[in-house]
């Protein structure tokens, strides 16, 4: 996908075939204070790039031999303030169906999806405990902060 922007900036991209970088260092890429003009993802590309990590990360869990290796390697603190890592919790659920509110009225106009728009989607939470206090992460709060 093309995008517009300036060549001064200091993250890693693929610009694709055709793109070469400047001969002469100091005045295209990585430029020091150069201004940083850059379009980023709109957010439903975003949120679907985000789903897409996700997915693989959780296939990545279940699949690895040793779940603790695979999270330290994911960079998954086991402990953050006082807070102990204890538990990964994977939940599947199928969407079968989609209900909103109708228009001008209360009542939900629902739709019941045919079995081939089924959809599955498996969530990942951390769970982390103290002496005094539980808390969930969701898997994709972790990856968006890493991103």
């Amino acid at each position: 996908m093309p995008h517009d922007h300036a060549h001064d900036h200091d993250h890693d991209h693929d610009h694709g075939p055709g793109h070469h970088h400047h001969p002469h260092a100091g005045t295209g890429h990585n430029r020091p204070g150069a201004e940083h003009l850059h379009s980023h993802m709109d957010p439903a590309d975003e949120a679907a790039d985000l789903q897409a990590l996700t997915d693989e990360f959780i296939a990545g869990f279940v699949a690895a031999k040793d779940k603790t290796s695979f999270l330290r390697i994911a960079g998954v603190p086991f402990e953050k303030g006082g807070l102990k890592l204890v538990d990964v919790r994977l939940t599947t659920g199928w969407q079968v169906g989609t209900a909103s509110p109708g228009f001008g009225t209360r009542e939900l106009s629902y739709l019941p999806f045919p079995g081939a728009m089924v959809s599955e989607r498996t969530d990942m939470a951390l769970i982390y405990v103290s002496m005094d206090t539980r808390e969930e992460e969701d898997i994709r709060a972790f990856l968006a902060a890493r991103r």
